[in-house]
């Protein structure tokens, strides 16, 4: 039987971690950080997002240094990363022994981040993010977060499929989440061990939507 999930501190079991290196990604508002914030808890292995080492001081990083420094943490012999960045799949997802895919209804998606803009406009979050955001910025400029997410949802979940159907064909372990509930089922299996959540846990990934 493989090793089950370890806490923090613990010495892992004597035979191969089958979920030493994670890539995570889905749409905003579908708790893409606070899952991989606890499965970096959970394994012990560290977390990385991904914008926060696109988005520096100085301005966005130019691709190929982006490429670099994300290569350079999926070199290590454990990680787990978040980010929507499929130009980086080669470097991460290829690389990763688990993708996770929150894939989301859109209506879902749409009401949560309603429901989370409007937490903070009314003043009831205190956070940079929420201290720069308005009320055109979070529903009615052209490039509101709304518009934005539903948008991308529809341009890009095509692709998306596809290249995670392209990393599996890698022999990539795809986990494709369709539903909180569904993540909270793999999160109880994954307690139980890596190959019961996954086998378990979670939808197979198909090429279709």
């Amino acid at each position: 039987m493989p090793p089950p999930a370890r806490r923090p501190g613990t010495a892992p079991r004597e035979g191969k971690d089958p979920m030493r290196k994670i890539a995570l990604f889905g749409p905003p508002a579908t708790g893409k950080s606070t899952l991989a914030k606890w499965l970096s808890a959970e394994l012990g292995h560290p977390h990385t997002d991904l914008d926060d080492l696109l988005f520096t001081p100085d301005g966005p990083l130019p691709l190929p240094e982006f490429r670099r420094q994300a290569g350079e943490i999926t070199q290590r012999d454990a990680w787990i990363v978040e980010g929507n960045f499929s130009k980086l799949a080669d470097v991460v997802w290829h690389r990763a022994d688990v993708l996770v895919w929150l894939d989301f209804p859109l209506v879902l998606i749409m009401y949560r981040i309603v429901r989370r803009s409007l937490y903070q406009l009314t003043g009831l979050e205190d956070s940079p993010q929420a201290r720069r955001l308005t009320w055109s910025k979070a529903f009615f400029s052209r490039r509101s977060l709304l518009r934005t997410a539903i948008r991308k949802y529809r341009n890009n979940r095509p692709r998306y499929a596809q290249q995670v159907s392209e990393t599996a064909d890698r022999g990539v372990e795809v986990v494709r989440l369709r539903s909180p509930r569904e993540v909270r089922r793999w999160r109880r299996e994954l307690m139980k061990g890596p190959a019961e959540s996954r086998s378990q846990g979670a939808t197979r990934h198909t090429t279709g939507p």
